[in-house]
């Protein structure tokens, strides 16, 4: 299928061949009949995409301070990667459109196939041939209602948003500043509330329509007209509310907001422009400023939008979804009219030259639609039976001979700590890359050389040519791929953690043992590290037990993580945990025999103690709380007279009867990712035993899970990775 899609690094817009999206639970895939051009917050987008690196750090500064945080973080080198490979990609555009339902998914009974819904989103409803939406997303279009209508839902939910934030009531006088597609819409959401409007913009064009609309009077900010207007209706004690919906860099919306806005009226910013508020002007009004986020509550709650867990209507009267019903149903009853915002309607495969009319001003709009192929119109019947390709192939032929490798999941991780480096490695082969998103998964064929992209997950594992599967998804996924993939009789590559859970680690041995199959590894990449390996050869054998001191800075996650989602995803421990008992089993040579735990409220911060069988321990700390300025982790190993001191990847020393000392910090803070895939490539060419044996992963996850158990009992909790049967309280695993 098409999708438009940028490179934010480049510029280059394109309309990109692009695998279908997987119908998923929870959703629709919907064929587009019509997707919204926003020409305020799209056209934004694609100008900054031809800005150099210094505009773009200057366009979005928050950016710039996510950067330097990972650089104090994971290093520069890290960074950089991850920063070069997020720009270096193509990104979607879209997130207003009208369809058909073509595929419904398991849980939807709200819609059928063939029924025009209108939706919503910048992740699903792109400017793209399908598009899978969930829930919370979409909405159905009543009858009467024109396709090209209901493609305005979301801007029309935005605006809607923007006019809740501004409580008005009949009789209000309001001041809308910016008369574009937003602007236009707050215009007749106010005047169907029985609102008085007065508009600003300095497009006469613009200003004209929107008293078409419904506004009493609009005109040039410099003109002079709003001022009287304003003073005529208000006799004299300005407006209610004052809408900005006006974008750019100039601080003359706000100042004009308080010049016309009464005492104590609401200044509401709906659009993304400067709010340097001049301060006695707003002290003296006392005005209440607000903001109005998107579409409505729920955008941004993960929960919300990929879920599909409602707001209760008693306590959140007006969601996301609700007003993307109301705008719907407005259309309906002819109350709010957007056939005159329609500047233009281009055909879907002239997308790129549309945006580039836009772009150099050539096309002079206020909405523009695009328009898809005819047979998203189709019926029920017909459109069941369009048969939908699952995978794009690329024209090339793959290289013989080498490690056939899948990829399930091509995200940030993958893409900058996995992918280049297999891309580089001899005897491999970059075979197929299998996603959810259509658009991540032609990404990384562009980027990586992959031959296949695709959303189906069972043809690959059906692909018997395939060696390899490297599973890079989330946390809960894990277990049950790596269970069909070794069913499948692949070698699984499977990133931390293996199991949320003792069922889930059953599951996987469950498969071990029906296939014969152990050709398993886990990305515990730390015990790879070349830093880390020179360290030890510098402290030597060992004779006596050992003192394991591992404080791990973790720090605090963005609000937004998928991290944080613990019901689904597991605790944060739970999933990361396991790289740093892996390291410290590997640097005593042996597995743990018992766990124990403390925590701060709230689990904030971790201490857990691991005994090991020939009487070594050591400590974990696993914080939250520490500064980001101080390294994320440190190692002190302490046995026989000496100690081995590890910082970050980044310094190592070893005390003893001679001192060592790392000649050098490393340019980039090297975890192991490039010798921990060479070792797992060459178990598979070789033949020779996986890097890390089963047991060993068995018993890392064990004591990674056993954590919360000893949480929960405040005991120690013994460890047996020789049998898993869910059994006696405090043994994990017997």
């Amino acid at each position: 299928m098409k999708q438009v899609v940028q490179n934010y690094k480049s510029g280059e817009l394109a309309l990109l061949d692009v695998p279908v999206p997987a119908c998923k639970a929870g959703g629709v895939l919907v064929r587009t009949a019509y997707s919204l051009i926003s020409t305020g917050t799209e056209m934004m987008k694609v100008s900054e995409a031809s800005l150099s690196l210094v505009g773009k750090a200057k366009a979005r500064p928050d950016q710039v301070a996510k950067v330097m945080q990972s650089v104090a973080t994971n290093g520069l080198g890290a960074t950089y990667r991850k920063a070069m490979n997020k720009l270096d990609s193509y990104t979607p555009l879209g997130y207003s459109l009208c369809g058909v339902v073509e595929e419904v998914g398991a849980g939807i009974d709200d819609v059928a196939v063939g029924d025009y819904v209108a939706c919503a989103g910048n992740e699903h409803a792109l400017h793209s041939e399908l598009n899978w939406v969930p829930k919370n997303l979409y909405t159905k279009v009543p009858d009467g209602v024109d396709p090209r209508h209901a493609a305005f839902g979301t801007v029309g939910s935005i605006a809607m948003q923007g006019v809740r934030q501004g409580e008005p009531q009949i009789g209000d006088i309001a001041l809308v500043i910016g008369l574009g597609l937003i602007g236009q819409l707050v215009v007749q959401l106010l005047v169907a509330s029985g609102v008085r409007v007065v508009g600003v913009d300095p497009d006469p064009g613009r200003c004209a329509l929107a008293e078409q609309l419904g506004a009493l009077k609009c005109g040039d900010p410099a003109s002079g007209v709003v001022d009287t207007a304003v003073a005529e209706i208000s006799a004299g004690h300005g407006v209610d509310q004052v809408y900005l919906a006006a974008g750019g860099s100039t601080n003359e919306p706000v100042e004009l907001a308080a010049k016309l806005a009464r005492d104590r009226g609401r200044v509401i910013d709906i659009g993304k422009c400067s709010l340097n508020l001049p301060w006695n002007a707003y002290y003296e009004k006392e005005l209440d400023v607000r903001f109005s986020r998107s579409y409505g509550p729920g955008r941004y709650d993960p929960e919300y939008e990929l879920e599909g867990r409602d707001y209760p209507i008693g306590q959140v009267r007006w969601t996301e979804r609700r007003n993307l019903e109301c705008v719907v149903d407005l259309m309906g009853s002819g109350r709010l009219d957007v056939e005159p915002l329609i500047s233009h309607v281009s055909d879907f495969s002239d997308a790129v030259e549309t945006y580039r009319k836009l772009n150099e001003g050539e096309l002079k709009a206020v909405a523009v639609l695009f328009e898809y192929e005819k047979r998203a119109a189709a019926t029920a019947e017909q459109v069941a039976s369009v048969a939908v390709p699952k995978t794009v192939t690329a024209r090339s032929v793959p290289k013989p001979g080498g490690v056939r490798v899948a990829f399930v999941g091509a995200g940030n991780y993958a893409s900058s700590m996995l992918l280049p480096h297999l891309a580089e490695m001899e005897g491999v082969d970059l075979t197929e890359v299998v996603t959810t998103s259509a658009l991540s998964g032609a990404n990384a064929k562009r980027k990586f050389g992959f031959a296949r992209a695709t959303t189906d997950l069972d043809t690959m594992l059906d692909d018997s040519s395939i060696d390899a599967v490297f599973i890079v998804t989330r946390h809960s996924s894990h277990a049950e791929l790596t269970r069909r993939a070794l069913l499948a009789g692949k070698a699984v590559f499977v990133e931390k953690p293996l199991a949320l859970s003792e069922k889930e680690l059953e599951v996987v041995l469950g498969a071990i043992e029906e296939s014969g199959n152990d050709r398993l590894q886990v990305g515990f990449n730390r015990r790879f590290a070349p830093l880390l390996n020179e360290s030890v050869l510098h402290f030597g054998p060992r004779i006596g037990p050992a003192s394991v001191r591992y404080l791990v800075n973790a720090g605090q996650l963005d609000a937004g993580s998928w991290y944080n989602q613990a019901d689904s995803e597991g605790s944060r421990f739970a999933g990361e945990g396991g790289h740093f008992i892996d390291t410290v089993s590997w640097l005593l040579g042996s597995d743990p025999v018992s766990v124990y735990a403390t925590a701060t409220p709230g689990h904030q911060d971790l201490q857990i103690l691991l005994r090991y069988p020939d009487g070594s321990t050591a400590s974990i700390a696993y914080t939250t709380s520490g500064s980001s300025a101080f390294p994320k982790e440190t190692i002190d190993v302490t046995a026989d007279g000496k100690v081995l001191k590890f910082d970050d990847f980044a310094r190592a020393s070893v005390f003893g009867r001679k001192k060592w000392a790392s000649s050098r910090i490393p340019k980039g803070r090297d975890k192991g990712q490039a010798a921990e895939l060479e070792a797992f490539v060459n178990a598979l060419t070789t033949g020779v035993a996986m890097p890390v044996s089963v047991e060993s992963l068995v018993s890392t996850t064990l004591a990674t899970l056993a954590v919360n158990r000893s949480l929960e009992t405040g005991a120690p909790v013994r460890i047996n990775a020789a049998e898993l049967d869910g059994g006696a309280e405090g043994t994990a695993g017997k």
